[in-house]
């Protein structure tokens, strides 16, 4: 509540009951606006019974039925929003049709809910959820200059390396401009890093499940990791909405806390959590080096959490739901 007992206004999050998005929900409920969430299907008691049991749900939220991929069906609920988060994204399908089932839903999905935007007069500012993906998948890295926001990655490197989601953040981001542009609607995107953190939902998503893996000595998931780079998924919620309240943020923000090679991450790892069967190194993998520049999110006042504070919650947080 403001000064005036109001509240904070009245915002949408696509996709709410994602591993993100329902950070976001109860980061916003928290703050006092009232959400307006979009999932698939309101009565699966599995998939959104956690977002209920958040503080400020009951008088505060609202679950609404869309889909990425029905026309017009995110009209509903976006309408009289202020603010739009637009988190949904598919991150994994089967090998058989990757462009069908994970690039073609997101630059899509990205368009059907901005089509929706277009016709909320109430509109203040939508926010995008990107990926650092969209700007460290290139050829040309100078290990020397790390990357900020100007960088984005080469779409046709993806797909020779069939790099599916990051093709496809690359492409619904710039889809989002475009629109945006066009449409005279204020964006700003998030270009958030590995996210770590506890999971809200109950049912572990790829990237909270690759982490378990990791602590119970699984190397296949992170063997592909190679550099990369780790954000508490708190942070990434809190850039959020920093962005979306400042009145001067503008463009691309990368979110993103320590870039480390998976096996200098295995060692800090094992070392703090020895009673795990951490695995102790993977096989080097031929990719550059590079550091993130994130001054700009930093110029907004923002501060990152540590690793060790990313891994203590997610690891209190596996622990306390059974996983580990």
């Amino acid at each position: 509540m403001d000064q005036n007992g109001t509240s904070r206004g009245k915002v949408c999050v696509t996709g709410a009951s994602g591993f993100l998005a329902s950070w976001l929900v109860k980061r916003l409920l928290l703050s006092g606006y009232f959400v307006i969430g979009t999932v698939r299907d309101p009565g699966d008691a599995k998939k959104v019974e956690h977002l209920w049991r958040l503080e400020g749900a009951k008088e505060r939220l609202k679950l609404m039925k869309a889909d990425l991929m029905e026309e017009g069906s995110f009209d509903e609920a976006i309408m009289g929003c202020q603010g739009v988060f637009h988190t949904a994204s598919p991150v994994a399908g089967t090998a058989q049709d990757p462009m069908g089932e994970i690039v073609e839903p997101a630059v899509q999905g990205t368009l059907n809910v901005l089509r929706s935007c277009k016709k909320n007069p109430s509109l203040r500012r939508v926010v995008l959820t990107s990926s650092s993906s969209t700007v460290r998948i290139r050829e040309d890295i100078d290990p020397r200059v790390p990357l900020d926001e100007s960088s984005w990655s080469s779409a046709e490197l993806c797909e020779r390396f069939q790099v599916w989601y990051g093709l496809s953040k690359i492409l619904a981001e710039k889809a989002a401009w475009d629109f945006c542009k066009e449409n005279n609607i204020d964006l700003v995107t998030v270009l958030p890093a590995f996210l770590i953190g506890p999971s809200l939902p109950p049912i572990l998503c790829s990237t909270a499940s690759d982490v378990l893996g990791l602590f119970k000595g699984e190397t296949k998931k992170f063997e592909f990791h190679g550099r990369m780079g780790y954000v508490h998924i708190d942070d990434v919620a809190g850039c959020h909405i920093l962005v979306y309240e400042h009145e001067a943020a503008y463009g691309r923000y990368l979110c993103s806390s320590t870039v480390i090679d998976n096996n200098e991450l295995a060692s800090f790892l094992a070392s703090r959590y020895p009673s795990y069967p951490i695995p102790k190194g993977f096989k080097e993998l031929e990719r550059p080096y590079y550091e993130f520049n994130t001054a700009k999110i930093e110029s907004l006042g923002f501060k990152f959490k540590p690793l060790e504070d990313m891994f203590d919650d997610c690891v209190a947080s596996l622990i306390q739901q059974g996983h580990l």
